[in-house]
C-alpha cells in the first residue's frame, strides 16, 4: 500500500502505542488524523513527546469515543481507521466497570457505525490477549477459549465480537489484531515494565504484585510494523491475527534483567494493592505468533533484552514523566 497522502484515522493516539503509531504513518507521508480524548488542559497525551516535525503533520482532534458525532467528525475524510482507544488499566476497570464497558463498547461501535456509513476501505480494530485470560494451553493460538477475567477484558471482548458482527452483518472491511503485552519507549507506569525501571532507577525498594505471572511482550515499534501490515495485507480482512513474541517470561525474571542491566541489587517487596483478585489474575500469556508471520509476513526484530535496554535509557532520559513512590492505576 502506497501510504503517502492516505487519510488515516488513529484512535486513541494519544496513548502509548497509539503515538508511535501516528509518528510511524506520518513519517510515511500519509495524513495522519490522531482521536485522543478530551480533557480540560488540552492534553493530547503522549502525541505531545512527538519529534516538532512530527507534530506538524498530523491533526489532533479531542473528543470522546462515546460520543458518535465526535467519532463521525474525526473519521469524516478517512480511508483507513486503526482503533486503538479504550480505557486498558485493569485496576481502573474495578474501580470504574461501566465507564470501562461504555468506552470500549460503544466506543467501538461508534468508530464501526462510522466506518460503515463513511465507507472506509480497512478498520483495524485493537484487542488484546488479556480477552484470553489464563492460558489453557501453550503457546496460545487464535483459536483458544476466550474468558473475561476482567471488567477490562470482558469490555474487550465484546468489542471484538461487535467488530466481527460487522464484517459478517455488513461486509464492513474489518480486521482484529490481538497484540499481547507491548513494551518500550513513552510507556507509562501504568504498566510493570516502566514501574519495575523506575523504582529501580529511584533506588527505593522494589514494590510489585505477583512475580510468578508471565507475558509474552514485544517491542511497540516491532508492533506498529504488525498494525501496518493489518492494513497492508488483503486477506487480512475479516481475520483475528495474535501479534507477540512467542517468549515468555515472568515478572520477577523482568526485576532482575533490569536489575542486572542497571548493575543494582534492589530488594523485592509484594504490594497487595497491585494484586489482582484471586480468579481474576491471569497467570500465564505466552503467544502463538505463527499466524501473524505466515498471513502478515511479521515478526519481531528487536529482542526482548535489546527492547528492554532501550526503553530504560528512554525512561532515564524523562525521569520526571514516572512516579516510583506511587501506585499508579
Amino acid at each position: 500500500m502506497d501510504w503517502k497522502k492516505k487519510n488515516v484515522l488513529i484512535t486513541g493516539g494519544g496513548g502509548f502505542v497509539g503515538s508511535h503509531l501516528v509518528e510511524r504513518l506520518a513519517g510515511t507521508g500519509a495524513r495522519v488524523t490522531a482521536l485522543v480524548r478530551y480533557n480540560s488542559r488540552n492534553d493530547p497525551g503522549m502525541l505531545k513527546r512527538l519529534p516538532p516535525p512530527v507534530k506538524k503533520k498530523i491533526e489532533i482532534v479531542a473528543g470522546d469515543l462515546r460520543d458518535p458525532e465526535t467519532v463521525r467528525a474525526a473519521a469524516r475524510d478517512a480511508e483507513v481507521i486503526f482503533h486503538l482507544g479504550a480505557l486498558i488499566a485493569i485496576p481502573y476497570s474495578y474501580l470504574h466497570p461501566r465507564e470501562v464497558v461504555e468506552t470500549n463498547v460503544l466506543g467501538t461501535l461508534n468508530v464501526l457505525q462510522s466506518a460503515r456509513e463513511l465507507s472506509v476501505e480497512r478498520v483495524i480494530h485493537t484487542s488484546t490477549s488479556e480477552v484470553y485470560g489464563s492460558a489453557r494451553y501453550t503457546p496460545m493460538d487464535e483459536n483458544h477459549p476466550l474468558q473475561g477475567q476482567s471488567p477490562y477484558s470482558a469490555s474487550k471482548i465484546a468489542a471484538d465480537k461487535i467488530a466481527e458482527s460487522f464484517y459478517r452483518s455488513f461486509d464492513l472491511p474489518v480486521c482484529v489484531i490481538r497484540p499481547f503485552n507491548a513494551f518500550g519507549p513513552r510507556q507509562s507506569d501504568r504498566a510493570v515494565i516502566p514501574t519495575i525501571i523506575s523504582q529501580c532507577l529511584a533506588g527505593r525498594e522494589l514494590s510489585l504484585g505477583s512475580l510468578d505471572t508471565t507475558r509474552d511482550y514485544t517491542f511497540v515499534d516491532d508492533l506498529t510494523v504488525a498494525f501496518i501490515r493489518m492494513a497492508e495485507v488483503p486477506e487480512a480482512v475479516g481475520e483475528v491475527v495474535n501479534v507477540g513474541s512467542n517468549f515468555e517470561i515472568s515478572i520477577g525474571e523482568i526485576a532482575r534483567r533490569v536489575m542486572k542491566i542497571l548493575g543494582k541489587d534492589i530488594r523485592v517487596v509484594s504490594d497487595p494493592r497491585r494484586l489482582r483478585p484471586g480468579k481474576s489474575e491471569v497467570a500465564r500469556l505466552w503467544c502463538d505468533n505463527r499466524k501473524a508471520r505466515q498471513l502478515l509476513d511479521w515478526e519481531p526484530k528487536i529482542s526482548f533484552d535489546r527492547g528492554l535496554e532501550k526503553t530504560i535509557r528512554w525512561i532515564e532520559k524523562n525521569p520526571a514523566f514516572y512516579h516510583p513512590e506511587q501506585f499508579v492505576v
